[in-house]
């Protein structure tokens, strides 16, 4: 188990868990309803609603695509799934060794060569019962494909203790384009402790987004692989948190090939007691010439009682790059609520102005795509009213 001398532990305390006392998951119940409306609305062609093993499969999806629980996927289509299973997430830390050991269900989406799906395909999450979910996502597009996936984890009810254990492998074809949307919306009562790992390949696109508005305790690892040279990965992040919720994110940006991109921005908002981390890293290897990296962690607290910690990093073993971060942990700028207040409105509209106008950045770097940026921003919207009642 990691302790709070372990690099990369320093701010999110394990003493009080224990991986191995949950019971496993029971089968999966598709009709077990989740406490919070889903983020994405489960409706529309091309959607896959899963809970634990089961899964039900709605509209028309492109010739050769494949939408289906994992498990199905290992019997089914051995050939698309053996070459890709555990290549990118297999026994690093405790909990991706556990996953691998015991996962059930999943969720595999498999875009062929140059298909085009122009339907998001939706993955719905939902754990049901006081157990461990070991929940696992493999998603591979083939070269020159375009695919949109939003997956979100549910619990079924709002006091629902739980360990939720995910394992997400992303591959990113030749020239392939991905949005992925990943929504963890769990009972604050939950814990969940999981990584998540994307390859880019040469000439591909991945916008990855995700959103952490659930759980109480609990850390996930975003990774992005940059391998090939002229790919571009974009990672978009918000969280909101109130209570004594605890959320963690670590993510990397690694960049192993010249002439490559990304651009990584996480934005937070705070109340009551809760605390959030955020640990970015910024890796080009030897040979990443003319990298262009950028990450940045803002972070807003709306009581004296909220803390975050804000760690970017830096670590270049190339001499012709361009990488920049930026990190902020602040509260509501007291002039401009002075200011708004002068003009007429009450303290809470001001304060309401402000931290949605905090947020607004983030839905705005999703404005290339409208499916994105209309869930994105409803789901900011959604919790913009929870933070500030």
């Amino acid at each position: 188990m990691p302790v709070q001398k372990d690099k990369g532990w320093e701010f999110t305390d394990l003493s009080r868990f224990d991986p191995e006392g949950w019971e496993p998951s029971p089968e999966g119940d598709l009709d077990a309803p989740s406490a919070r409306e889903a983020v994405v609305p489960a409706d529309g062609a091309g959607v896959l609603q899963v809970d634990g093993t089961a899964a039900a499969r709605a509209g028309e999806l492109p010739d050769g695509v494949v939408v289906s629980t994992l498990g199905e996927a290992v019997t089914d289509h051995a050939a698309l799934v053996e070459p890709h299973l555990g290549a990118l997430v297999s026994d690093r830390d405790k909990f991706a060794a556990q996953n691998t050991a015991t996962w059930r269900g999943g969720l595999f989406v498999h875009v062929p060569a140059r298909a085009v799906v122009e339907q998001p395909i939706v993955a719905s999450v939902i754990q049901a019962t006081t157990a461990a979910l070991p929940w696992r996502s493999l998603i591979v597009v083939e070269p020159g494909a375009q695919v949109t996936v939003a997956e979100q984890w549910l619990s079924s009810a709002a006091d629902l203790t739980g360990y939720f254990n995910p394992v997400s492998e992303i591959v990113v074809g030749d020239g392939a384009s991905l949005e992925y949307l990943c929504v963890q919306d769990l009972s604050e009562q939950a814990w969940i402790l999981g990584s998540q790992r994307a390859q880019v390949a040469r000439d591909a696109n991945l916008h990855w987004v995700g959103l952490g508005l659930g759980s109480g305790q609990g850390k996930l690892r975003m990774e992005t692989d940059i391998n090939g040279s002229g790919a571009s990965a974009r990672v978009t992040g918000a969280y909101a948190a109130h209570g004594r919720q605890h959320i963690d994110y670590d993510t990397t940006q690694e960049h192993a090939a010249p002439h490559t991109t990304s651009d990584l921005a996480f934005r937070g908002v705070l109340r009551d007691r809760a605390t959030a981390v955020w640990s970015g890293m910024i890796k080009v290897d030897p040979g990443a010439q003319r990298t262009d990296a950028f990450q940045e962690s803002r972070n807003l607290l709306l009581t004296e009682g909220a803390h975050a910690d804000a760690i970017p990093g830096l670590e270049i073993e190339a001499n012709d790059v361009r990488c920049t971060h930026a990190a902020t942990v602040a509260r509501l700028d007291e002039g401009q609520l002075f200011y708004l207040q002068s003009r007429g409105l009450n303290r809470a509209e001001a304060q309401r102005l402000l931290v949605g106008g905090f947020l607004e950045v983030i839905a705005g770097r999703l404005e290339d795509s409208p499916f994105l940026h209309d869930v994105v921003q409803a789901a900011l919207q959604r919790e913009l009213e929870i933070v500030l009642a």
